[in-house]
């Protein structure tokens, strides 16, 4: 049910650069030439370890920081040259959830969701029912009289959300809005802000240093990397051939499957002298993920195939996999090109003899 017309407003980061005096010493570069474009209506996931600059550059989105280089812009507005009014009709537009939900303790979920109207000045006739409607969306309307010492940390978050949204924002900003949370709380809330994303049309954007929520989440995604971003494109593309040696080290967490140790422990670079198996790695992805494409390797080739390891799930509506596999060194080749041919990704992990 779509009973709000916010549209999404694109974001861009046009070459960002933002450095911090330094008592003492040369300024601290937090990011260099970062450059992203954020497309309307998209939930956008920005990924990173602690210190990479990821949380800087969310914050210039709604003005808490300003570039020292380059533009950030929301809507074609320019966030870093907005001040006075034009700053807060950008901020209206654009709400943030937060890791530590920072509600205020004397006010109920009622009065916290309120904050922004009541802020805005907007007259209390206008005020109760659009609250109202915001608790029930997060599905707290049972707890609207409850003062945050008697939530949950998921129920805390929800009232974030819904407060977030209070002022019809067409950005939410949502900084490590799940990394407080227990597993099965994170997955409550990411299906609550993908159900806001398609029912109002909203962008999100979100940071995270858990390459999983992006995979539960996020159509698009970018990788920052000491204040530079050095990857960034759609989340399954990504997720399929990730480039950068950043991404694939957070990937290994989530999807890279592990040999057994028994393989591992004799993998080698080169083939051994004598009988030897080669040890793949097969991705599977595109429209060929879910065939029986070791049988049909088999069946006409007659190429053995040992499986080692190996795992499928979903990333959004597409199907992904990873499976280690072994074949006679001398058939690896052939048998390769086969799955290429037919649109699967392969990699030589090593031999064992």
């Amino acid at each position: 049910m779509r009973d709000e017309q916010a549209t999404g407003a694109a974001i861009t980061f046009d070459r960002v650069e933002k450095s911090f005096a330094q008592k003492g010493g040369a300024p601290v570069m937090a990011l260099s030439d970062c450059t992203l474009t954020v497309e309307p209506g998209a939930i956008t996931g920005i990924i990173g370890r602690s210190g990479a600059g990821k949380s800087t550059l969310l914050r210039m989105v709604n003005g808490l920081e300003r570039p020292t280089g380059g533009r950030v812009l929301v809507g074609g507005r320019d966030v870093g040259a907005a001040d006075g009014a034009e700053l807060r009709e950008i901020r209206r537009e654009v709400g943030m959830i937060f890791q530590h939900f920072n509600l205020l303790a004397s006010r109920t979920v009622f009065g916290n969701v309120a904050l922004p109207l009541e802020i805005a000045g907007r007259p209390a006739s206008e005020i109760r029912p659009r609250v109202a409607d915001l608790i029930a969306r997060v599905g707290l309307e049972a707890l609207a009289d409850r003062y945050p010492a008697e939530l949950s940390g998921g129920q805390k978050q929800r009232v974030g959300i819904a407060r977030a949204l209070a002022t019809g924002p067409k950005v939410l900003l949502s900084d490590e809005a799940t990394s407080a949370l227990d597993p099965e709380t994170t997955q409550t809330v990411l299906r609550l802000l993908a159900d806001i994303n398609r029912d109002l049309g909203l962008t999100i954007l979100l940071i995270t240093h858990e390459m999983g929520v992006l995979r539960d989440i996020a159509t698009h995604m970018a990788v920052i990397d000491g204040g530079r971003i050095v990857e960034a494109g759609p989340t399954y593309d990504i997720f399929v051939r990730p480039q950068h040696p950043t991404t694939r080290s957070f990937l290994s967490g989530v999807t890279g499957v592990t040999l057994p140790a028994f393989v591992a422990s004799r993998l080698r670079p080169a083939p051994p002298e004598g009988p030897s198996q080669e040890v793949i790695r097969i991705t599977f992805a595109g429209r060929h993920a879910t065939d029986p494409m070791l049988a049909r390797l088999t069946g006409e080739l007659g190429i053995a195939v040992n499986i080692l390891a190996g795992a499928i799930e979903e990333i959004g509506p597409h199907p992904f996999g990873n499976l280690l596999v072994s074949v006679e060194t001398g058939r690896g080749a052939e048998a390769r090109a086969y799955l290429e041919r037919h649109q699967l990704l392969t990699e030589v992990l090593g031999y064992v003899g």
